[in-house]
């Protein structure tokens, strides 16, 4: 690993408005307090509602939505028009058809589309953010570190860790699988991708948490200023890295970032975007998909009961939880132009929400979708890694450190039991858990 690295002068932070009032933030405000979807007419449900998966009360509003209007239309002033798609057809017809369905207006919940956020996303994007050839051409810079060679290179390393941490674990005494386990696991993989220094490495899931982050009183971040700035000390921090690997660069992603021919030239804050995607999704989807693992199988015991009897389910199992699990509900796409979707008149530069939370619980394809079953014969068809171009780049990395983590779990423990619910991240855009109390009973 590298030693730790100096940081640059802070970046202009120009390219962001802190006053930009986004839509999860006006309904951080007004929507508190949604009743149940049976008792709401169809077209007040809004399933971006963060509240609603933080009080997990998300799954009967998408039922709804299935069964009586699959392709939705809501309406706030600081996003405008928006669609939500929620059957598995219609959700991979418009994930594979990037020419009608744009990702270069972004990939979540955005504002208004006008001149100053055209020019803002020009300036700070990702390449999941991008149509092609230049989608293309960016992901190609960093898709070798997912190459199975690469894969079969760090499995020992996975494991090792995995073990470590599990070796560690106290028995009979409560304790929070999300930072002890998940958080821990997720972030050393991604210190080791990144070649990060290992004593920074909770800087890391710091960024990862604050970038879909909604500002509020007591939140992950409480105001917006906060969270941009927090950024700026990211991008302030990489760009130490960015000198030093183009002196001397790795296989690693920021020696790719810094030398590849489509990513090299980009001014530092271009490259902000490209790093906020990779630290998400090398962290926050594995780590909530962990432990989502944990409670989904404490809540359908008799599916983990039939684990312990067969270790040699795992394999199969790790696709099942990640479908039920669903660790990014939803992604955005923009119409490039008036088009039509299940009898709905989508506009030129209407926002569309593919919610694959939806899809992978569409009974049309997953019989008692609900449920978690580990015997499913189709839980690789899930959407959790999206359809297309820009299918998730690290799928393969993501089902290996879960398959990795419970192997060893089942060869150590009785059972991880939940002592209570968990807490759960507020945000529409992240399913995942804040808090995990758990204890175990070692074999």
């Amino acid at each position: 690993m590298t030693e730790t690295t100096e940081t640059a002068g802070a970046p202009d932070t120009a390219d962001f408005n802190p006053d930009i009032y986004t839509p999860e933030m006006e309904m951080s405000d007004t929507g508190r307090d949604v009743p149940a979807a049976a008792e709401l007419d169809i077209a007040d449900i809004n399933p971006a509602n963060p509240h609603l998966f933080k009080e997990d009360r998300w799954a009967d509003h998408f039922a709804r939505l299935r069964a009586e209007d699959p392709v939705h239309l809501n309406e706030i002033s600081t996003a405008g028009r928006y669609w939500s798609i929620t059957k598995y057809d219609d959700v991979r017809a418009v994930d594979g058809d990037w020419q009608t369905y744009s990702s270069a207006r972004g990939i979540n919940l955005g504002i208004k589309p006008g001149p100053e956020v055209d020019q803002m996303l020009q300036r700070v994007s990702s390449f999941i953010a991008m149509d092609p050839p230049t989608h293309t051409d960016q992901r190609k810079t960093v898709r070798s570190v997912s190459a199975p060679s690469n894969l079969k290179n760090v499995e020992p390393e996975i494991r090792e860790r995995t073990i470590k941490v599990l070796d560690s674990l106290p028995e009979g005494e409560t304790f929070d699988w999300v930072d002890t386990v998940s958080i821990e696991l997720t972030t050393l993989m991604l210190a080791t991708l990144f070649d990060f220094p290992l004593e920074d490495r909770r800087m890391l899931t710091r960024w990862s948490d604050i970038v879909f982050a909604v500002p509020e009183p007591g939140g992950v971040v409480e105001t917006q200023q906060q969270k941009i700035t927090e950024l700026m000390e990211c991008v302030a921090y990489f760009e130490g890295l960015w000198a030093e690997r183009r002196k001397n660069p790795g296989f690693d992603l920021v020696s790719m970032l810094a030398n590849g021919e489509a990513t090299k030239d980009m001014p530092t804050m271009a490259h902000l975007g490209n790093l906020l995607l990779l630290i998400v999704g090398g962290n926050d989807t594995t780590r909530n998909t962990m432990s989502g693992s944990v409670y989904g199988l404490n809540q359908y015991p008799d599916q983990y009961d039939k684990l312990i009897a067969d270790p040699g389910l795992v394999p199969q199992m790790v696709p099942e939880i990640i479908r039920w699990q669903t660790p990014l509900p939803y992604m955005r796409r923009t119409a490039t132009r008036d088009t039509e979707l299940g009898g709905k008149q989508i506009l030129e530069n209407d926002q569309v929400l593919m919610w694959y939370i939806s899809a992978n619980r569409d009974e049309d394809v997953f019989e008692n979708a609900m449920a978690i079953d580990i015997d499913r014969p189709n839980a690789d068809r899930h959407l959790s890694f999206g359809y297309g171009i820009h299918f998730c780049m690290g799928s393969r990395l993501a089902e290996l450190q879960l398959r990795i983590l419970w192997e060893e779990v089942l060869q150590r423990f009785e059972r991880i039991e939940v002592q209570e619910e968990p807490e759960r991240t507020f945000s529409s855009f992240v399913h995942g858990y804040t808090k995990l109390p758990v204890t175990v009973k070692r074999r």
